[in-house]
């Protein structure tokens, strides 16, 4: 598919009316000539979603989310850019007229293709191994011992690699997949990255092969089980990140588990994939696992799409805790509701469906405990609360994870759960609840200051700085044509404050792409083609009502305001500089000089943006001070 052309897209969001879009997933009451709404994307209770008619955009003064119609079907539904433009188009009944794409975008379309052809056949030709050869027959034994048969490994497409790497090799090339396709899905390795001559190295060996699908069921990556006893290897590894697979945004089993989720609004969380497998195969079939590794923000995200509760089925050890206290962490700033269920010591899902059945299995997570209970009541019985010690840990622990709770109201039903439990007043738990936020926030703005401090995947995206004035003028710029017109002409200014003031490149973009300000659409699909920092810039500045009935004379106001700006911060450089040490004579004139012009100018551009006191006479002489200020 090539890309959709810009014309399209504006006839997409002009066919859709924001308000009949955004009433059609949450209800919406008229405030004014806009409307509210409780924001759909973070908990509160008192409305600050916001859905502006005039300019078909939305912004929540909450938690900052804000966009178009796009947009919003993109933040709601958890969809790419393109599934959320096809939905609008056919509810408004446009055609999605197409553009040839660039060469790059081609290349990336046609690599992912190719990666999700090899896993798919990679597939089907492990699973055809495990049912003939006779070489496997081990495998097939250790799937009976673990109480599956053969309509179970057929179900999951479970499958068998090969001891020997060639078998696979020589599958690989008999299909016409290269070596790079192979490395790029991460099913093998080159065994010197120096010289790839050296050949390749096949990931996954004699192992059982639990293929890890994607949301609609594409085959992404491989989950492998050790059959053989190996110490200098994993039970069981994964593949490798890839292009099309990202474990921080993959569930096994969630292609499978997302209907019953939804129809349940009830999630279970298992550790491990046979956990998982073992539910379905007994009709718990909203049952799904994380991929070997922690339980991240991302899949929460995606879990509170389809639930409202996450039942927490992890082993019956201090391990299981660990990681109920992680997935913990991540779901209920979510806005679900968490409980665990308890299994017997040394039992999982797997063995204890085994060993009671389903029934005996529904009855333990129909009975799983609200999670402060769980915690509270398993550190009673590990003599945590005996000491005052141990209770003094066990109340930090309790406030560090109160204070994440993403519902308030759910969060003050704990509270009183909690120090009552504990023997404390929830007043005092309460103090501690903010001390804790405050914690938190504090060590959030000294990560963010790191560079090393969190890894790219983990990084929150951040709008790009954009100072407050130049945010204004990048509002007239895209909501008055005649603004924009004069702001057009104004390049040298601009190019000049550049170096000063943060936000000029945005507004460039702004001025270069000339959006038409008549047309909503218009400047919807040219916010929606910046990059995402940017966007959220913009956003912040859209979501604010100015009045624009004279935009060229706020303009004028506001570009007049930005050179006053721009003197002053080089008034305080070169004051700086005069400042320094061992100042030759000349480049101290040089500096007085302009020290003086600086001076002289300043006087002209003193006036507030929102100044209106000035009289008519003044007002006139000093219409474009900006164009007396020249660097030397």
């Amino acid at each position: 598919m090539g890309l959709i052309a810009k014309e399209t897209i504006e006839q997409v969001l002009a066919a859709t009316d924001i308000v009949d879009l955004i009433g059609s997933y949450i209800p919406l009451k008229r405030a004014g000539t806009s409307y509210k709404a409780n924001c759909p994307f973070h908990h509160e209770k008192s409305p600050s979603f916001n859905v502006s008619p005039s300019k078909q955009f939305y912004h929540c003064f909450g938690c900052g989310k804000s966009g178009n119609a796009i947009g919003f079907v993109m933040d709601h539904e958890g969809l790419v850019f393109m599934d959320a433009l096809k939905k609008l188009a056919a509810k408004a009944g446009v055609h999605l007229e197409e553009e040839p794409d660039d060469p790059k975008a081609r290349a990336a379309k046609k690599s992912r293709g190719r990666l999700l052809d090899l896993h798919r056949e990679a597939s089907a030709f492990f699973h055809e191994l495990l049912k003939t050869d006779l070489k496997c027959q081990h495998a097939r034994d250790y799937l009976k011992s673990r109480g599956f048969g053969k309509e179970m490994a057929e179900r999951w497409e479970i499958g068998w690699m090969p001891d020997n790497p060639q078998t696979f090799l020589d599958w690989a090339r008999d299909r016409n997949f290269t070596g790079k396709d192979l490395v790029a899905s991460g099913l093998t390795s080159l065994r010197d990255e120096n010289r790839p001559a050296a050949g390749l190295y096949v990931r996954f060996r004699d192992r059982l092969m639990f293929p890890i699908r994607n949301e609609v069921g594409d085959v992404i990556a491989f989950s492998g089980r050790q059959l053989r006893e190996d110490p200098k290897s994993g039970k069981y590894i994964n593949s490798p990140e890839t292009d099309i697979f990202k474990k921080s945004n993959v569930l096994f089993a969630l292609d499978r588990a997302k209907k019953a989720i939804l129809k349940e609004k009830t999630v279970i969380l298992c550790e491990g994939q046979i956990d998982a497998i073992s539910c379905h195969e007994r009709g718990v079939e909203n049952a799904i696992a994380p991929l070997g590794t922690a339980f991240t923000s991302q899949h929460a995200r995606i879990l509170k799409r389809y639930a409202q509760t996450a039942v927490l089925c992890f082993d019956a050890d201090l391990a299981g805790m660990k990681a109920c206290e992680r997935a913990f962490r991540e779901l209920t700033p979510e806005g679900l509701s968490v409980k665990v269920v308890e299994l017997p010591a040394g039992d999982d899902p797997d063995t204890f469906l085994k060993a009671h059945g389903v029934e005996g299995f529904r009855k333990e997570v129909a009975a799983a405990r609200d999670f402060f209970d769980f915690k509270i009541e398993s550190g009673r019985k590990n003599g945590r609360l005996e000491t005052a010690e141990g209770r003094t840990e066990m109340t930090r622990e309790c406030t560090e994870l109160l204070a994440v709770m993403g519902d308030h109201a759910a969060r003050d039903q704990q509270i009183n759960v909690v120090a009552s439990m504990l023997g404390m007043g929830s007043s005092t738990l309460r103090q501690n609840i903010g001390l804790a936020n405050k914690k938190a926030k504090a060590m959030a703005e000294r990560s963010l200051n790191r560079d090393d401090s969190i890894r790219p995947e983990e990084a929150i995206i951040q709008a790009v700085p954009l100072d407050r004035t130049v945010g204004y003028i990048c509002h007239l710029a895209i909501s008055s044509a005649p603004a924009q017109h004069f702001l057009n002409e104004q390049f040298e200014t601009l190019h000049e404050a550049k170096a000063w003031v943060e936000g000029i490149g945005l507004l460039e973009k702004i001025l270069a792409a000339a959006p038409d300000p008549g047309s909503n659409a218009a400047v919807n699909a040219f916010v929606s083609s910046l990059r995402k920092n940017e966007q959220l810039a913009l956003h912040k500045e859209m979501g604010v009502e100015i009045k624009t009935e004279n935009g060229l004379q706020s303009a004028e106001q506001a570009l007049g305001m930005l050179s006053s700006i721009v003197l002053q911060k080089r008034d305080a450089a070169v004051k700086a500089a005069l400042n320094e040490p061992g100042l030759s004579v000349e480049r101290m004139k040089e500096l007085l000089e302009e020290a003086k012009e600086i001076a002289h100018l300043l006087q002209y551009s003193t006036r507030s943006l929102y100044d209106d006191e000035l009289p008519q006479e003044t007002k006139k002489a000093e219409k474009k001070p900006w164009e007396k200020w020249k660097k030397p």
